[in-house]
């Protein structure tokens, strides 16, 4: 058998790559032990190794416990968008020479090439990318589906917390149910993760000790060229007890010609006379020493210092071509420019002024490098940039010294790390610094503000404070200097973006990532305009700068400046920023605004006979069975009762509604619906502001028998109504001050009887909203502690709970036609 899956192994890595695996490739791929740590030099084909490694193992190997215990989903994690991009595309490259690349996440056309000739199992698998902006891919509404999910840190752990980034705040919990359960997390580069790299390892011990769903566990893979075991270890995560295997390069490895090419690979290192502070100085060592026909890649600590340094450059005017790359341009003008330095150098050759963002996934190889003084794994990445294949007999590397003694002259790093990296610098003066010539540096790793099980716990429940306030988890995914926010340009009138025709939600090719000082001082100091999406009300609302937050994105008028495409954000420009118009308008449905428009009528049963038949088959595919699937069905089945409610009806038109035949509706088309509730509704006008029917749903599931879970997964699949029942500010109020209401339900209120569908009739019911009261009342206890005790409860915990809850808005959502497959 061993043989057999070697031999296997290596036709499929063949067949996706073009080229046979290395030893270490292999080894990943076919060992009965998967890996928790990879330490592999740079350039080696890391990425090739994981990714191929878990989708061989996944879905080609021959052993079945091997194929089971693999989880569904790839959560690829990268400390840098610009290295998203470049691993989507390989990843895809690879799927479409294996006959599976799905077109989108529910893409049902048979598998081709080698994966029909080698496997009948399994469907397509697409390639999603959590970045920000407004992009829905659908996976998310397709648990049961392998998928590779490829994002930047940011979005990825702001998601597993349950407080995702650049995303709709009511689906938090269904992308936290599904990056905590049957996953495989691979963090790459995981020197460049800050405080990130803490909470992924609280993570995997959290979800060890509250449990997640079987038969696949989450698991969590750490790479880096640098990576030490103990960097890992944190207050619940002990490296000596949960890491039991750490891949390295092997002799057999070592005995590749290519490899061998690669880590014997000849660059000389000298200290510049320039220091960091001389710009001018540095930009004219740069260009003397500059090898024509060839790369120079400069990379420079900070975005400020590459932007001076290049002008500095640009201002003689050099016959070679020059780049400038950070992490601070949007997608598209990005791809411009590592396309630019990817290009094969001209006669004069091509310099590159960096950031760290090329420290790590960029394949690029320069003959010279010049870098900053930078703690010593960051430079062992930047020395992998400098003939990187060995394609030169030699190479050259300067290192310019940054000083230590002043506050601040250290940042983004610390004076005591650039202190410990000179001493092993001086010390390899005039040596080559390949990777065989490495010294053996142990870098100490200090955690800070690490998640603890009581914070994930709190995270659960995402109803805001009183007032209005989200919990912020940054803290837990940057340093405090390296956090970002996320803004987009638009061109709209004077008086602001609002209007009957509001500007869309950005495009993520509209997005670009700032520094969340800067944006606060142009809002604050400066008194510029800068505009944020309401979920809640659906318009844009000027923001203040004590309102922003890590992750938040915000709206910028173009002719405010700050960004231009050749150097991306740029506070001191002035130029209009150009719009990138949106390719074509999205016309899936608009789940912020009202989820029950669609293209034709149905009744509440006809609606809800879909959406168990959907999570039916969801169930058979997962093998879901025993508990789980009759509490799923159940609460499927309940999940749209409160739409019989006379405040959901009314928001038809009359004679719309009086041409339906099966009334009570649960869907309609578009011009059914009244639209928006005016501020002063008539008083004969039943709507009700904020009104949520699931909240109706849930609480009529509770008085008619049903238990605290299916009356919760019921209440839950919008992600609007979960722990805590609210009233909300500007909610109109029962004419009676002593009557309870939340959500436009309140108490007292009549659900005629109605048929849910396979043969479950709903009672005439008369809504008691004492549940939402704290402690125990006159139906036992509150909604709040029933929710609580489900989280809390051992075999249920809320990762798998919100995993079920995931499952109930994947079932609806698809019932209702989302996903476009």
């Amino acid at each position: 058998m061993e043989s057999q899956v070697k031999d296997g192994f290596d036709s499929f890595f063949q067949h996706a790559t073009g080229h046979t695996p290395y030893p270490f490739q292999r080894n990943l791929a076919t060992s009965e032990i998967f890996p928790e740590v990879i330490k592999i030099p740079t350039g080696m084909g890391k990425t090739d190794a994981i990714i191929l490694g878990w989708l061989w193992r996944r879905r080609f190997d021959p052993r079945d416990e091997v194929r089971l215990r693999t989880p569904r989903r790839l959560v690829y994690c990268l400390p840098m968008r610009v290295l998203v991009e470049q691993t989507r595309e390989k990843t895809k490259q690879w799927l479409d020479r294996l006959g599976i690349l799905a077109a989108s996440p529910g893409d049902d056309n048979a598998v081709t090439g080698f994966a029909e000739s080698n496997t009948g199992e399994g469907k397509r698998i697409a390639v999603t990318v959590l970045m920000g902006g407004e992009e829905r891919e659908w996976w998310d509404i397709y648990p049961e589906r392998d998928a590779i999910i490829i994002g930047t840190q940011d979005m990825l752990i702001s998601r597993a917390l349950n407080r995702g980034y650049g995303m709709n705040k009511y689906r938090w919990p269904t992308h936290f149910g599904l990056l905590n359960n049957d996953c495989l997390w691979v963090m790459d580069e995981v020197q460049l993760m800050g405080r990130g790299l803490a909470t992924t390892t609280q993570l995997q011990a959290f979800r060890h000790r509250l449990g997640t769903m079987e038969p696949s566990p989450a698991r969590s893979v750490w790479m880096s060229a640098t990576l030490e075991e103990r960097w890992l270890g944190t207050v619940d995560f002990d490296p000596g007890t949960n890491i039991t295997r750490t891949l390295t390069l092997s002799q057999g490895d070592r005995n590749e010609p290519a490899i061998q090419s690669r880590i014997q690979a000849r660059k000389i290192l000298e200290r510049v006379e320039t220091g960091a502070g001389d710009l001018k100085g540095l930009a004219g060592e740069i260009l003397d020493k500059h090898p024509g026909g060839a790369r120079t890649l400069v990379i420079m600590n900070t975005v400020r210092s590459a932007a001076d340094l290049h002008k500095e450059i640009s201002k003689r005017k050099p016959d070679a071509k020059l780049v400038l790359i950070h992490s601070r341009f949007r997608p598209p003008d990005r791809q411009e420019v590592v396309s630019d330095l990817l290009e094969e150098p001209g006669p004069e050759g091509t310099i590159i002024v960096s950031t760290q963002v090329i420290e790590a996934g960029v394949d690029v190889s320069a003959k010279a490098l010049f870098t900053e003084l930078a703690p010593w794994p960051a430079l062992v990445q930047r020395l992998g940039r400098c003939n990187r294949a060995g394609e030169y007999d030699e190479a050259q590397v300067y290192w310019i010294d940054v000083p230590t003694d002043k506050k601040g002259s250290a940042l983004p790093y610390t004076p005591e790390e650039l202190d410990r990296a000179r001493e092993v610098l001086l010390s390899l003066e005039g040596q080559s610094v390949g990777p065989d010539w490495f010294p053996d540096v142990r870098e100490e790793v200090v955690h800070e503000q690490v998640i603890r099980e009581k914070d994930i716990i709190e995270l659960f429940d995402t109803t805001p404070d009183l007032a209005g306030n989200d919990l912020d988890v940054s803290r837990f995914i940057r340093d405090a200097d390296d956090t970002d926010v996320q803004v987009f340009w638009r061109d709209f009138p004077e008086e602001g973006p609002g209007g009957e025709e509001p500007e869309q939600l950005p495009h993520r090719d509209e997005i670009c990532t700032v520094p969340i000082g800067e944006i606060r001082d142009l809002v604050g100091k400066k008194r510029e305009e800068a505009w944020v999406w309401d979920t809640l009300d659906g318009q844009w609302s000027r923001v203040r700068a004590d309102s922003i937050y890590p992750g938040i994105t915000l709206m910028l008028r173009a002719n405010s400046g700050h960004y231009t495409r050749a150097k991306g954000w740029d506070i001191s420009s002035k130029e209009t920023v150009p719009v990138i118009q949106r390719k074509e308008e999205s016309t899936d449905i608009d789940y912020t605004s009202n989820e029950s428009a669609v293209g034709g009528w149905m009744s509440i049963a006809e609606h809800t006979n879909q959406v168990c038949g959907e999570m039916a088959a969801i169930l058979d595919s997962l093998g879901l069975d025993g508990q789980w699937r009759t509490s799923l069905l159940e609460g499927a089945r309940w999940h749209d009762a409160g739409k019989a409610h006379r405040s959901f009806q009314a928001l038809l038109k009359k004679d719309a509604l009086e041409e339906f035949d099966d009334p009570p509706a649960a869907k309609a088309p578009r011009d059914a619906w009244k639209g928006r509730l005016p501020a002063r509704p008539d008083a004969d006008d039943e709507r009700r502001r904020y009104f949520r029917h699931e909240l109706a749903s849930g609480i009529s599931a509770l008085q008619n028998g049903r238990d605290d879970l299916v009356a919760y997964l019921a209440a839950a699949h919008h992600g609007k109504v979960r722990v805590s029942i609210r009233s909300m500010p500007g909610e109109q109020r029962p004419r009676d001050q002593d009557t309870r209401f939340a959500r436009g339900v309140w108490d007292g209120d009549v659900i005629p009887e109605t048929d849910l569908g396979g043969g479950v009739i709903l009672p005439q019911t008369t809504i008691d909203l004492s549940f939402m009261d704290l402690g125990h009342g006159v139906n036992g206890a509150s909604w709040l502690a029933r929710a609580l005790e489900l989280r809390d409860q051992p075999d249920i915990g809320p990762f798998r709970l919100a995993f079920m809850e995931a499952l109930m808005k994947a079932a609806d959502e698809r019932a209702s036609g989302g996903g476009g497959a």
